[in-house]
């Protein structure tokens, strides 16, 4: 049977059937272009990441959206190319949310910190009241060890009251940044792997194929020469060693958790290898803003600007001090 097209006659193709066991049909390229392409597993719906559905109700889930919809308006607002549109939602919800926090937390140990002599003579008086108690009843030693501890406890908890400087306060950040972290990732991972449209009526994956730049013009593919995932990577580490230089005398859960932290930097390399690049760029960008805050953290004028108490550990040259101890550490090793 023909049907008539302008002046010509074409005839219809063939009806297409699929039998049990055929491969499904791959889609048609709309350009000749060969683009890196994802691990299935980078790639994959949202549905089928996980069969409990535990991603997909994450990927889908409110605080996800608001970060499509931050990303979005900044993309728009601003018109900048969506690097530049993922490079300013890092700086600014660095800025206006983490950088705050992490001034508090520096507040609240600053003060523990100055509590501690008062601690150290509470301990010294409520461990000879004791063992004079001890020695009038007849306590055993671990009766003495209990109930020294349970009043040490109990008025250590009174004076971080009295203070309103309680060590858990001080992990506020973690528990703010970490979920701020995991959202804006998988918002970044549903536009580049097509999961959210825009409702403005523009293609998001299609906007990020061309919205790179340098050696990463296209942000829905991995970066094949592995410098975005080796600066992730090289950045955090720089950060870990950074903590564990001002520490002295770690104790062996401190030390642990440094070395796990360390594993952690060096795995997320080939993790963030086959990420899109756009989840890879901000995480870079995530990564190199805490290292900035880092830094303006043990500036003394920042942190009388944030008044944070001053202690017996501060120093008036910070960074000669902290790359002295980088250079005897993994320079000089003498």
């Amino acid at each position: 049977m023909l049907c008539r097209l302008g002046s010509r006659w074409l005839r219809p193709l063939p009806a297409l059937h699929l039998r049990a066991g055929d491969p499904p049909l791959a889609p048609v390229p709309t350009s000749g272009a060969k683009r890196p392409t994802l691990p299935v597993w980078a790639v994959a719906p949202v549905s089928a990441v996980d069969g409990n559905g535990w991603y997909e109700a994450l990927a889908t889930s409110s605080p996800v959206r608001v970060a499509e919809e931050v990303l979005l308006g900044v993309h728009t607002t601003t018109g900048l190319p969506w690097w530049g549109g993922i490079l300013l939602s890092t700086v600014a919800l660095r800025g206006a949310v983490t950088l705050p926090l992490a001034a508090y937390q520096h507040y609240i140990l600053a003060k523990v910190e100055n509590l501690q002599p008062e601690i150290k003579t509470i301990a010294k008086h409520l461990n000879q009241e004791v063992a004079v108690r001890a020695s009038q009843l007849g306590w055993s030693k671990r009766v003495a060890r209990l109930t020294y501890l349970k009043n040490m406890r109990r008025l250590v908890s009174e004076i971080y009251v009295r203070d309103n400087c309680h060590p858990f306060k001080a992990t506020v950040l973690v528990w703010i940044q970490i979920p701020v972290w995991v959202f804006m990732s998988v918002a970044l991972r549903n536009f580049s792997t097509g999961a959210t449209h825009s409702e403005a009526g523009f293609s998001v994956p299609e906007q990020l194929a061309t919205g790179g730049i340098l050696w990463f013009p296209d942000l829905t593919a991995p970066d094949s020469t592995w410098i975005l995932p080796i600066s992730v990577g090289v950045i955090n580490l720089f950060i870990v060693e950074i903590y564990a230089l001002q520490k002295i005398g770690m104790s062996h859960f401190q030390t642990y958790i440094t070395y796990f932290v360390r594993a952690v930097s060096v795995l997320m390399i080939p993790i963030a290898a086959a990420m899109p690049s756009s989840l890879v760029l901000y995480w870079l960008c995530s990564s190199f803003m805490g290292l900035s805050q880092n830094f303006l953290l043990r500036s003394p004028g920042f942190r009388q600007l944030c008044r944070i108490p001053s202690t017996k550990s501060d120093s008036e040259t910070p960074y000669k001090d902290l790359f002295a101890a980088f250079y005897s550490k993994f320079i000089s090793r003498k």
